[in-house]
């Protein structure tokens, strides 16, 4: 007995330990950024009138490198003020329709006098914000009435308010369906694409009147057993026991969720990352600060703004996710519950089925989305749509000009036939 809480004291010793290296060396940091920002500042009126590639001008390249080298754990601005609605702008605003401790389901409300469908955009939570879905809901808007779930910084959600593991997901789903009312439609995009299916079949089953009109499932993991990529592999290759005893931390003590056992956003970006890709673009973006291309440096800026822009998820949803999705695979395999009891897919049969994938999706290969169809025996043919999108990696699903010239056109279409 007295091995056992032994090892438990040295586990969450360990577990602090893991987030506080890393908001020491965060706070170290912050005297230098803090200097390099004060350099940008005594050196920007004498920017005018100095030549591209000029010593100044690379000494400015290199303060302003210095102080944007930091991750950040607020959301970033959505930044939709307005969207072109045939021949006029329309305004857009952030209307909080729903919030819990874990999210908000945020509505982009736009001046508009005829009624347009209705959309539940479910955003993934594996260690970014939902602006990461910015292009999806821009691209989107003219036509829909557009929702998304703006999940919050697990870090600032006090540990009284209890877990949020994978059935709290689901219930946040099916409880913001039941938000926006009857007739609403859902898109999902990767990760919460099984969520959104086990959603769909809960509320079919019960008969519930908010149950979707149409889903829209976009590079989701529904059975990772088909064309494993390196990330199934990795999740995989060890037991969950190793995820939770190394990938796991608890947030320190300043913060609002002080004690509560996370996966850190900055522990998924490092894992992810590519340094070799990192490091030339932060090259580029130098060279393009010290010759005052200031169109180029802005978009590798506004990238980074996004990709350093990291959330902690609760330790519960990350190892259920990593357990549920990738290692077991039990929606594929009719094994998945909720609140104890068996999802069943077959229970589907009013809400329209469309899924989406892309050709060189490494996170998600071809046929793991696909596999839905398979589920949804109680769907008629008619019902059921699939759209492979050739020359198009993971983001290229749902961002980019294949996305809003291609991909998304299908996704319309799904949506007006539906309604």
């Amino acid at each position: 007995m007295n091995a056992y809480y032994e090892s438990n004291f040295r586990s969450k010793r360990q577990h602090r330990m893991l987030y506080l290296a890393y908001q020491t060396h965060a706070d170290l940091m912050l005297p230098l950024r803090s200097w390099a920002t004060a350099g940008m500042r005594v050196l920007g009126p004498w920017m005018n009138g100095n030549d591209a590639g000029s010593p100044l001008r690379r000494v400015a390249a290199a303060y302003e490198l210095i102080a944007r080298a930091t991750l950040t754990h607020a959301r970033p601005s959505y930044g939709i003020d307005s969207v072109r609605i045939g021949n006029r702008e329309v305004g857009v605003t952030e209307e909080p329709v729903d919030v819990t401790p874990f999210g908000t389901l945020l509505r982009f409300k736009k001046d508009v006098e005829m009624p347009q469908p209705r959309v539940l955009v479910v955003a993934p939570l594996s260690g970014h914000f939902a602006t990461l879905l910015r292009g999806l809901v821009k691209t989107m808007l003219p036509d829909h009435d557009v929702c998304i779930t703006d999940w919050h910084n697990a870090r600032d959600v006090s540990a009284a308010h209890g877990r949020f593991g994978f059935d709290e997901y689901i219930a946040h789903i099916i409880g913001w369906l039941e938000k926006l009312g009857p007739g609403a439609h859902v898109v999902a995009v990767c990760q919460p694409c099984v969520q959104v299916l086990a959603a769909a079949a809960v509320m079919a089953e019960a008969r519930n009147p908010a149950k979707p009109r149409s889903m829209t499932l976009m590079a989701g993991p529904i059975d990772v057993r088909i064309n494993p990529t390196q990330v199934n592999e990795l999740a995989t290759s060890k037991p969950i026991e190793w995820f939770e005893k190394n990938l796991i931390a608890r947030v320190p003590a300043r913060f609002p969720g002080a004690g509560r056992r996370v996966y850190p956003g900055f522990v998924q970006l490092t894992a992810f990352m590519n340094i070799e890709r990192h490091r030339k673009a932060h090259l580029d973006l130098y060279d393009a600060l010290a010759k005052g291309e200031a169109a180029k440096a802005e978009t590798i800026k506004t990238f980074y703004d996004e990709y350093f822009a990291v959330l902690d998820l609760t330790a519960e949803f990350y190892l259920e996710t990593v357990s549920i999705v990738f290692q077991e695979a039990l929606l594929a395999k009719g094994r998945l519950t909720y609140q104890g009891r068996p999802v069943d897919p077959k229970a589907i049969r009013r809400t329209a089925l469309l899924t989406v994938e892309g050709e060189r999706d490494d996170i998600c290969s071809i046929g793991q989305t696909a596999a839905a169809h398979d589920l949804c025996t109680g769907l008629k043919p008619f019902m059921k749509r699939h759209h492979l999108q050739a020359g198009v990696g993971h983001y290229g699903v749902f961002s980019g000009r294949r996305w809003e010239t291609q991909v998304y056109p299908n996704v319309r279409n799904m949506i007006l036939a539906s309604e």
